[in-house]
């Protein structure tokens, strides 16, 4: 038997040695040198121990480790970092000199995050087949389209409408009004709110289905909402078109008044993502009216309501007489929202309305819009047109339109005229157009127009001088601070924009303007007409230029005739 630890330790390397290849098919795992050497060590002192009692002759103190050298062993132990240790007997092994360490485990945290991941698959597997997004109408506004720098054009600062802006403490106040409006319609037509709340109930998944993603609210809030805040704005529609007074609110009513805050409120329920699909509105007022059949009410209702956001002017009589005796005998179909489909929202209505011309174009179609590589917004893809000072100094001629439809652009190639009709610009017509943009970015249903149009204004306007010159010729009306406001308005519009040269309305328009640009002749003319012609006193300057000259030229010919042919 061994007498001290070094002797032991070599001992017991051995015992293992032996064992290894007579002990075949089992596996010993070790995971901790210290706890092996003093199991070892145990074992075997406890089969001296049992030797010594069968053999008393034997002093059983030989095979005990003196103080100090069990001493030196601890500390050399504890100098010596633990690790995991893993021992490992191949049944296969026949020669005593195999033993497998490894010094790393399997971490658990490989499954765990397998486990993690097979969740979020199964989170979108049910978004996929819970998400019906051919009825997705009311849209989030995409980031690429987000200005941060103004963010109020598409985030409402007095009220929000659905659920997308819902609980914003800068938005509370207005929260009070809502049930105020509520109150008076029970009270108006002595009705109760369950009516109101079980026809919402029926209508709930249908009304889910038109915002995007999942709208993680109760039945029960989402149903609220929808009755609050649709009955909000028919209180709102019906007052602009009948009298607040009429329906039960004092002249001096903060809210529900013509004066106040409701050009703010207008202002809020134009945006994209403030808005209460229009079927909902038809079944409120519905129960309000007792009758069914009201077919496109709420859409006049609301064109109603939103007409001083409209960037035209209205026609006079002689001024809409003369347009249409211009048009000869084409008989155009005017918008009217009963013998519509009704439309999706609000925006959409007031949307087609801005764009009605009889029979609608054929929407988009998914291939065609995303057919060219460069999908993203590139200036030198979308330069529709050269800006108004080139355009002037190769004599194309600005002129007004008399219509009510502002994306209506002619040109007249034989003159080289441009008729734009006037648009008016005020502090909501950028988050105007910004809505109506989103909306045509986003809807595949919907044709590009809007879109369209303010980029081709964004084309002509690149400088105040370009503003300018559009004011002096009666195309744009403006009450911002300066030209250079306006300039940054129509610029700033389209930055990020998806969209398709090929696939504008004012496409063929700009070849033409573009093919009388790159006439040299017409460059030529222009800038005769702009340096000699520009104002009275140098038409005057060379009318009598050209006279003296004239004269020259006689007095020369006369001189010379007379040497050839003297008077006899």
């Amino acid at each position: 038997m061994p007498r001290g630890i070094s002797e032991m330790k070599l001992y017991i390397e051995l015992h293992i040695k032996e064992s290894s290849y007579q002990t075949k098919g089992k596996m010993v795992a070790v995971f901790n040198k210290e706890l092996l050497s003093w199991y070892l060590i145990t074992v075997k002192l406890k089969e001296t121990i049992d030797a010594g009692l069968q053999n008393p002759g034997r002093t059983s103190t030989e095979s005990l480790d003196p103080p100090q050298d069990h001493e030196h062993h601890q500390q050399a132990e504890q100098q010596q970092p633990s690790e995991p240790l893993r021992v490992v007997i191949d049944e296969k092994i026949e020669k005593p000199a195999m033993v497998q360490v490894q010094s790393d485990i399997v971490p658990d945290h490989e499954s765990e995050w397998i486990v993690s991941i097979r969740e979020k698959l199964e989170e979108a597997r049910q978004i996929e087949a819970s998400s019906l997004w051919g009825k997705l109408s009311i849209y989030r506004i995409p980031h690429s389209l987000r200005d941060p720098a103004d963010h109020k054009s598409y985030i409402p600062q007095v009220v929000s409408l659905g659920p997308y802006h819902h609980g914003r403490l800068s938005l509370q106040e207005m929260e009070q009004h809502k049930w105020r409006a509520l109150h008076h319609i029970l009270k108006r037509h002595d009705q109760d709110i369950k009516i109101y709340l079980d026809a919402m109930k029926e209508l709930e998944e249908k009304a889910r289905t038109c915002y995007e993603r999942p709208v993680s609210w109760s039945s029960d809030e989402f149903v609220q909402m929808m009755v609050i805040d649709g009955c909000f704005m028919l209180e709102l529609f019906r007052g602009a078109a009948g009298g607040f007074k009429a329906l039960g609110y004092a002249m001096n009513d903060p809210v529900f008044s013509m004066r106040g805050t409701i050009n703010s409120i207008q202002r809020d329920m134009i945006m994209l993502e403030n808005q209460i699909p229009l079927f909902v509105l038809d079944k409120l007022l519905s129960l309000q009216m007792g009758k069914s059949d009201h077919k496109g009410l709420v859409a006049r209702l609301a064109l109603g309501f939103f007409d001083p956001l409209m960037p035209t002017e209205p026609l006079t009589f002689s001024d809409r007489s003369r347009l249409e005796s211009s048009r000869g005998h084409v008989v155009e179909v005017p918008f009217d929202p009963l013998s519509d489909d009704g439309g999706l929202h609000c925006l959409d209505v007031f949307r087609r309305s801005l764009l009605y011309k009889g029979a609608q174009p054929l929407p988009r179609q998914w291939f065609r819009r995303w057919s060219h590589s460069n999908a993203v917004a590139d200036k030198r893809r979308q330069q529709l047109i050269h800006c108004v000072t080139d355009l002037k100094n190769a004599g194309v001629k600005f002129k007004k339109r008399k219509t009510d439809r502002f994306w209506d652009i002619k040109f007249d190639k034989r003159n080289g005229v441009l008729k734009i009709p006037r648009i008016l610009v005020h502090d909501g017509t950028k988050s105007l157009f910004f809505n109506l943009i989103a909306f045509e970015q986003c809807h595949m249903d919907s044709t590009n127009d809007i879109t369209s149009y303010v980029i081709f204004m964004d084309n002509l306007i690149n400088s105040a001088e370009d503003v300018s010159h559009l004011h002096y010729c009666g195309i744009i009306e403006h009450w911002l601070g300066n030209d250079d406001e306006v300039a940054d308005l129509f610029n700033r519009l389209c930055q990020e924009v998806v969209f398709d040269i090929n696939d504008s309305s004012l496409s063929r328009l700009s070849e033409q303007v573009n093919s009388y640009y790159n006439h040299r002749w017409n460059a030529w003319r222009a800038a005769l007409r702009h340096k000699y012609f520009n104002n009275p006193w140098a038409i005057i300057s060379f009318v009598a230029a050209v006279f003296l000259l004239l004269l020259t030229a006689a007095q020369t010919f006369y001189a010379v005739y007379a040497y050839y042919r003297p008077s006899s």
